[in-house]
């Protein structure tokens, strides 16, 4: 009798803790690493440019949110990429991610964009932008 109390206990908690409600499995949003950056050609002082990143999620709970540009200047920019994570079961799979992302126009010359982590260390390449003709 004390095995089968036992069993309906944990039958019911664990059957409860499977019927949460998805309002609270609550989300956090995290700044995530970004590992390699595409920076394309041929942009001009009259189109919109963008660079293509890419990373790794660490597992199936990461889902991509957005990105901030800010411009320090005419040719410094900072992008710092976001992803939000939702507590409960997650797939322990490491989940790649490819992202666009719009910095907008941008002056004739050589620009720096830094790919900014949470650690506040920072991936750095150069974009080239061309004077339109």
């Amino acid at each position: 009798m004390k095995k089968l109390s036992i069993f309906t206990v944990s039958f019911f908690l664990i059957f409860w803790g499977l019927q949460l409600d998805s309002a609270e499995l609550k989300e956090k949003e995290v700044m995530v690493e970004i590992s390699g950056a595409y920076i394309p050609a041929r942009f001009d002082s009259r189109s919109e440019a963008y660079v293509i990143v890419s990373g790794v999620f660490q597992n199936g709970c990461y889902k991509w949110k957005k990105a901030e540009v800010v411009h320090l200047n005419p040719t410094t920019h900072e992008i710092r990429s976001y992803a939000t994570v939702s507590q409960g079961m997650c797939l322990m799979v490491l989940v790649p991610f490819l992202e666009e992302i719009p910095l907008g126009q941008l002056q004739t010359g050589t620009h720096k964009l830094r790919f900014v982590s949470d650690d506040g260390t920072y991936l750095e390449k150069s974009l080239n932008i061309e004077e339109s003709v």
